[in-house]
């Protein structure tokens, strides 16, 4: 397996979110498969905070499916708090989108979980992986000093 180079987080939005009933297990404690969707509302609300959201990426003719995902788990949630999903953007010379997670608590200190994903492009119209960095994605990156 080829390991990209750890970089800085380029770019960061947080969004906050109170856990429903219908997130919890028996024991009001977060299921562990609800942090995937907290995982996707933070990157929903960085697409839209950062003009990459998924219909900006469908307008210019591609998909981004994840290829991998990962969550580590540190501490319980419980139903009603409320947390906060930090999403980083992690750059990348490659043709594809990384982020890293870091849930918090309600005090807003105590980690939650931390998590990362890898998304890729994909041609709407064809259906075949784009190998090469898409033009407007080129774009989005020099717009925000990326590069």
């Amino acid at each position: 397996m080829k390991r990209h180079k750890k970089q800085e987080p380029a770019l960061i939005h947080r969004t906050t979110t109170r856990v429903r009933f219908s997130e919890v297990d028996a024991m009001n404690v977060v299921w562990h498969g609800s942090y995937v969707r907290y995982l996707e509302d933070g990157r929903e609300a960085f697409g839209r905070e950062y003009a990459i959201g998924y219909f900006d990426i469908m307008k210019e003719g591609y998909v981004v499916p994840i290829v991998d995902l990962n969550v580590q788990y540190k501490h319980s949630v419980l139903y009603g708090e409320t947390i906060t999903i930090e999403t980083r953007y992690i750059p990348s010379s490659a043709a594809k989108i990384l982020f890293e997670y870091i849930i918090y608590k309600e005090d807003g200190e105590t980690i939650a979980a931390t998590g990362s994903s890898t998304q890729v492009f994909v041609s709407r119209e064809t259906n075949q992986l784009e190998l090469n960095t898409p033009a407007f994605y080129k774009a989005w990156k020099e717009k925000w000093n990326i590069g």
